[in-house]
């Protein structure tokens, strides 16, 4: 439905954009993730038509939208600062766009009912917006997005003022109304938990790039740089050397692993590679067992959920971190089997 096509923005004499492209199909959630700076919100400007790229192209079902105003997009846009009308109610706030089209009052009332019963507003249509809690003002704001049925929504850190069991909340409300209404949806947000939560796809941007496409797990589990494992909280990295090649062996600071190449990486004897140890799928064993690969002392362990996370402190140094399936003592000095799919190598200049 959605084809962007080759994107490029410059700030200031410096790139923002760098060729961005991506679809998006009927119904697709996709959450645009990555750190402040890496162009999410200009990105999702540009497909609003609020900014213009230097070059580039936003088609909607193949039509070329560039010369397609703002108010003709069929678009409809969320914003984390709510953007309410203090002086109007909470209906008044969601018709104002609706009657900015020239609606029949009748399709307006009918329309706000629809929205702020999706929302579950349905009692304070007449409440004024500044007795209303930031919950409760973000859904009046989802609802204004939703009454003129957009065939596009888009939504810029929408929950990133709320507290957390708010934020949690209204994420698995707006999640559930994603999927009802089948509205394909653009979900821009630095917060892995938020993406991971609510997206069918997610686009990792990183200094304008993107720097990895893919569901969810599929990112998560398949990093496809250092700097995505990194983003994502795995930071268990460390560089070697390739010793042998099949099967892929790396020699470090820390010992010599057999790993699994990472993204399409064709490695030769004697090339340098950086390691990751996923944090998953590690196994506590005494420091001197047999078949042991990490050992160290234990900085910290912390419960959570179904099991614990332990910090490892290595002779060398480094700290590394895993998540294991029972508790060991702070200064316990323990061993760790790790399966060689979950040591992933980079090439070096990745």
């Amino acid at each position: 439905m959605l084809e962007v096509q080759e994107l490029t923005k410059t700030y200031d004499g410096q790139p923002l954009l760098r060729g961005i492209t991506f679809s998006l199909q009927e119904g697709e959630t996709l959450c645009l993730l990555g750190p402040s700076g890496s162009g999410k919100s200009t990105l999702l400007r540009i497909i609003a038509g609020i900014e213009e790229a230097e070059s580039g192209r936003v088609l909607w079902s193949g039509v070329d939208l560039a010369r397609v105003p703002v108010h003709r997009r069929g678009f409809g846009l969320m914003f984390q600062d709510y953007a309410l009308f203090p002086h109007l109610n909470v209906a008044q706030n969601v018709a104002f766009g609706l009657r900015m089209q020239g609606l029949p009052r009748a399709e307006v009332e009918a329309r706000v009912a629809e929205a702020l019963k999706q929302v579950n507003l349905e009692k304070f249509a007449s409440r004024r917006v500044t007795d209303l809690s930031g919950g409760e003002q973000q859904r009046v704001a989802l609802a204004r997005a939703l009454a003129p049925r957009p065939r596009l929504l888009m939504l810029d850190e929408p929950l990133g003022a709320l507290d957390r069991t708010l934020r949690e909340q209204l994420l698995e409300e707006l999640r559930h109304l994603l999927r009802t209404t089948r509205i394909p949806a653009i979900y821009v947000t630095h917060d892995q938990e938020e993406a991971f939560q609510l997206a069918d796809r997610l686009l990792l941007l990183h200094e304008g790039r993107i720097e990895q496409a893919g569901t969810p797990d599929e990112v998560y589990t398949h990093p496809a740089t250092p700097w995505v494992a990194a983003f994502l909280g795995q930071m268990n990295l460390t560089r070697g050397r390739v010793v042998k090649v099949e099967p892929l062996e790396v020699e470090t600071s820390l010992g010599r692993f057999r790993a699994s190449p990472a993204g399409g990486d064709v490695f030769r004897i004697g090339d340098e590679a950086v390691l990751l140890f996923r944090p998953e799928g590690a196994r506590l064993e005494g420091a001197d067992s047999e078949g042991v690969l990490i050992r160290g002392h234990v900085d910290d362990v912390v419960f959570r959920g179904g099991g614990y996370y332990l910090e490892l402190r290595l002779p060398e140094g480094e700290v590394f971190s895993f998540h294991v399936n029972r508790a060991v003592s702070r200064g316990a000095k323990v061993g760790l089997v790790l399966p060689a799919e979950n040591i992933l190598a980079y090439r070096e200049a990745r």
